[in-house]
């Protein structure tokens, strides 16, 4: 997936469309798979049912925190590597998705430019 050049003009609004959506369903994908891993494992390390564990990883993706505390060494580690897993997934899901418009601002600003 490219990006137009800045000497090329900016692509047209259905392209763009069509890009910033591809971004959105791109990033969305990872935040899922995210919360499928993190549930997967609060389940199954931490043993906690399984609302529970979305609630726990959803809270930990998006940085709010663990919810139910974990008695088990196994759980604790997963917590701990997930944790540090999700501070990166999050933010690079919200990286994709907002790429397309990034790149959008930035071209209109050099379109004026004289090369």
């Amino acid at each position: 997936m490219s990006f137009e050049h800045k000497l090329k003009p900016l692509a047209p609004v259905a392209k763009f469309r069509r890009r910033v959506l591809r971004h959105f369903v791109g990033g969305s994908a990872l935040i899922a798979f995210s919360l499928v891993l993190g549930t997967v494992g609060y389940c199954y390390f931490g043993k906690l049912p399984l609302v529970d564990g979305f609630y726990n990883a959803s809270m930990i993706l998006t940085g709010m925190g663990p919810v139910n505390p974990l008695d088990c060494t196994e759980g604790k580690l997963f917590a701990s590597f997930y944790a540090l897993y999700s501070g990166i997934a999050f933010l690079a899901a919200v990286s994709v998705v907002i790429a397309p418009v990034l790149h959008r601002f930035l071209h209109a600003l050099h379109l004026d430019e004289e090369t």
